[in-house]
Order: structure tokens, then C-alpha cells, then sequence
């Protein structure tokens, strides 16, 4: 049964009296004024499988990198794919010319979030502007899944450049193959074993923390150590494992702003729940931090702009449980009272709100419900998708699309293989 949220009918005209074209690029240009000083902008989604979130977020960040010189984007994916990717984007000698082939190859479930149409054009974008700029503008992923991905990948580096540290590595491998790369097998495990693998992580991270190895080998080592955390914390529920995997997004973001060097610039594309800030929502009262709150408080609030995204009904990729085959999906009307169900109300297609420093609108500073539709989504269930959020402290601006349509995936089918996956509180 769908539940009214709280909020007045005449937030409605609040906030047609505020909205911005958004049917255009060039529409984005008050945005680009508001995000003109800061050294990163968070741009979300509100699913994992929308075309128009990745589309327009791509349009925002082709600007962003091309009129304001941005230095990279970083992106709510698996480190050692996401490396490929930007090999591929950098002109690296030996990386495939054409993106597409490298994103073609993803195989971790779920497959669609980065091996999709949308993504590809954006990549063969940034291929063609370095190409053309002279510049490395870089594509990396942020998040903590790549456990034995990693691992292997730091054999590989160490075997050919620091075979001194080959060993610290090897018995990390040796303390995780017992399990056949099953994360649910080791978690398990660390219910009856707390340390688990983290001496054996610890011992390698420390070795490669102490030489000056290039940034790759680096932070796949600090991949596996964040891997092994998150899942001896995942048995045991709670905040803990959420906030494991938050923690080391911004960790990574941190790592690339230095290797980039002073000045360098960030663009983050993760979804709502991570960018948005946790404090405007739910997640705080859980325990929970996001990278969206640590980034302003690592960075400094006039630092940070954080866009969030928000859709009506329409259609959706994602699964009906966790590791199955992907769906297009039906994305019912949005719950009454919900952020959604009041932007539906003023009757616009499209819409963009940048949120004024100090907004006083109510519309902006009463508590909602905000549509989150993850990888595994029931329409049946969707009333369940909607965590409450104060909008004008959760985001910086806010992009609305009344009609969603589905992400275009590479793959028909998604590999049957993946990570458990751990949610904020109302998701």
C-alpha cells in the first residue's frame, strides 16, 4: 500500500516557480555557473538502469571535462575493469582503440551498470578529446568488489617489477583460494574466524604503502585490503559494511585527486544514495555515512557539488534478485507525497533546480520520500524505494524526467555472478 509522504499541495507551485529548461545541452549552463569553483561534482542516479540518467549525466560531465578542464571521472565500478577502461580512453600503447571493446568484455554481475550503450559514447567521447586536447582526462572505478580481480592483478605487477614483495602477495592469494572467489563462502567464514585473510592483506598493503609503486598496483592492493573488510563486516549487519565500502569510495576519490596533482579536478558518477549527502536523509540516523558527506567534510563544503536525479514512471534494467538475469522492468507512478509524485504534479517534462545556498522554499527543506531504485528492483514493491531526504541539503541541484526509459545494455544476458550488495536503510 502506498503511504502519503508529509508536505503541502502548494510545494508544487514552489517548485514550478523555481524550475530551469532542461531539454538541451546549453540548458546546463546555469549549472555549470553554480559547479564553477568546486574541485568535485558528485552526479547521481536514481537506478542503475535509466537511460536518461546516464545520458544526461555524460552530457554534464563532456562539459565539464571539455569548457572547465576537469581531470577525470570516477565511477561507482570495479577498479581492474574500470583500469581497462581507462587505458583504453588515455591512448595507452597496447589498449584497445575502441572502449567498446573493452567495456563489451565486463562480466561481473551486474554486467548492464557499465557495459551499456550510454557508456560506451561517453568513453569513445573522452577517447576522441584527449586524442584531440593532447590531454589524459582518466576513467576509474571507485568501489571495493574486485577482491580477486585485484589480488591477481598485483601478482601480475609484482611477478614482473618487485618480485622482492611476491610473497606477501602470493600468501594473501593462498589465504583467499580456499574459498573459489565465493565472497559468501568467506564471510561466513569470518563469522566463526573473525581476522580472517587481514594479516595476510595487511602484510601486502604495508609493503606496497612503503615504495613508490605506480598508482594501478597501488590501489589494487587497497582494493583487496577494503574487499576483506567489507565482507568480514557484511554477517554482521548493520551500518558497518555499508559504511566499509563509502569509506574506501572516498579513500579512492581522495588517491586520484593526489595522484592528479594540485588543481586536479573530479567528476564522481555513482548513484543518489552514495552522492547525495547522508546526513539530509535516513542514513544518518542509521549509523551510515556516504561519499557524498565525507567528501564535503574531506574537501570543505564550497568544494563539493553534489547533483542528484529523479524520475517519473516508465521503464527500468534490473533483476528481480540478487545475481539474476537483468529485466526492462515497469516503473510504476510514484508513491503520493514523494519528491517525485510533486515534480509529476507541476505537470513538467523536464526540469533542473540549482538550490541557492541558504534555500528557505519548503518544497526544498521538507522531509520526502526520493525514489531509489537499485540493481535488484519489484515494481510490486517500489511504495518500499523511497527514503526520506531533504532535498536542498541532500543535493546541490536536482534533475527531473517525468518519463524514464530503459538503459540499452551491451549484453543480452548478465552473468549469473556478483557481490551481496549492502543498502541504506529504506532502500
Amino acid at each position: 500500500m502506498n503511504m502519503p509522504f508529509p508536505g503541502s499541495p502548494n510545494d508544487a507551485e514552489g517548485a514550478l516557480g523555481s524550475v530551469l529548461p532542461l531539454e538541451t545541452e546549453a540548458d546546463l549552463d546555469p549549472l555549470m555557473d553554480r559547479v564553477a569553483g568546486v574541485r568535485c561534482v558528485l552526479i547521481g542516479e536514481a537506478s542503475h538502469g535509466t537511460h536518461e540518467y546516464y545520458a544526461w549525466r555524460a552530457a554534464l560531465t563532456r562539459r565539464l571535462i571539455a569548457e572547465r578542464g576537469f581531470s577525470f571521472v570516477a565511477v561507482e565500478g570495479d577498479w581492474p575493469d574500470c583500469w581497462n577502461v581507462n587505458r583504453s580512453v588515455t591512448l595507452a600503447e597496447g589498449a584497445p582503440e575502441d572502449p567498446r571493446e573493452v567495456l563489451d568484455g565486463y562480466r561481473r554481475w551486474p554486467t548492464w551498470m557499465w557495459a551499456n550503450e550510454e557508456t560506451v559514447r561517453f568513453s569513445r567521447w573522452l577517447r576522441e578529446h584527449n586524442a584531440a586536447s593532447g590531454e589524459a582526462a582518466g576513467f576509474y572505478g571507485l568501489d571495493v568488489y574486485s577482491l580477486w580481480e585485484s589480488l591477481r592483478a598485483v601478482i601480475t605487477y609484482l611477478s614482473a617489477h618487485r618480485p622482492e614483495h611476491l610473497d606477501a602477495a602470493l600468501a594473501a592469494y593462498r589465504c583467499f583460494e580456499p574459498y573459489a572467489e565465493d565472497p559468501q563462502a568467506y564471510a561466513l567464514d569470518t563469522s566463526l574466524v573473525p581476522d580472517g585473510c587481514a594479516d595476510e592483506v595487511l602484510a601486502l598493503l604495508t609493503r606496497l604503502r612503503s615504495t613508490s609503486e605506480g598508482l594501478d598496483a597501488r590501489q589494487n592492493a587497497e582494493v583487496a585490503a577494503g574487499a576483506e573488510r567489507y565482507y568480514r563486516a557484511m554477517m554482521g549487519g548493520g551500518p558497518e559494511s555499508w559504511n566499509v565500502r563509502d569509506v574506501h569510495m572516498a579513500d579512492t576519490l581522495d588517491r586520484l585527486l593526489a595522484h592528479h596533482g594540485e588543481g586536479s579536478r573530479a567528476v564522481v558518477w555513482a548513484h543518489n544514495t552514495h552522492v547525495g549527502d547522508a546526513r539530509a536523509t535516513g542514513m544518518a540516523d542509521a549509523g551510515m555515512v556516504n561519499l557524498g558527506q565525507l567528501a564535503r567534510e574531506r574537501l570543505g563544503r564550497d568544494q563539493v557539488a553534489a547533483i542528484g536525479f529523479a524520475g517519473g514512471p516508465g521503464e527500468v534494467v534490473a533483476a528481480p534478485r540478487w545475481g539474476d538475469t537483468m529485466e526492462t522492468m515497469t516503473v510504476p507512478p510514484p508513491s503520493p507525497g514523494s519528491v517525485e509524485a510533486l515534480l509529476a504534479d507541476t505537470g513538467l517534462h523536464r526540469g533542473l533546480w540549482v538550490f541557492a545556498d541558504r534555500p528557505g522554499a519548503p518544497w526544498l527543506t521538507t522531509p520526502r520520500g526520493h525514489r531509489a531504485i537499485g540493481v535488484v528492483y519489484d515494481p510490486d514493491r517500489d511504495a518500499a524505494q523511497y527514503p526520506m531526504t531533504r532535498l536542498a541539503e541532500r543535493y546541490d541541484a536536482l534533475c527531473w524526467f517525468r518519463q524514464t526509459t530503459a538503459l540499452s545494455p551491451l549484453h543480452l544476458e548478465a552473468a549469473r555472478r556478483g557481490e551481496l550488495e549492502t543498502l541504506p536503510s529504506g532502500v
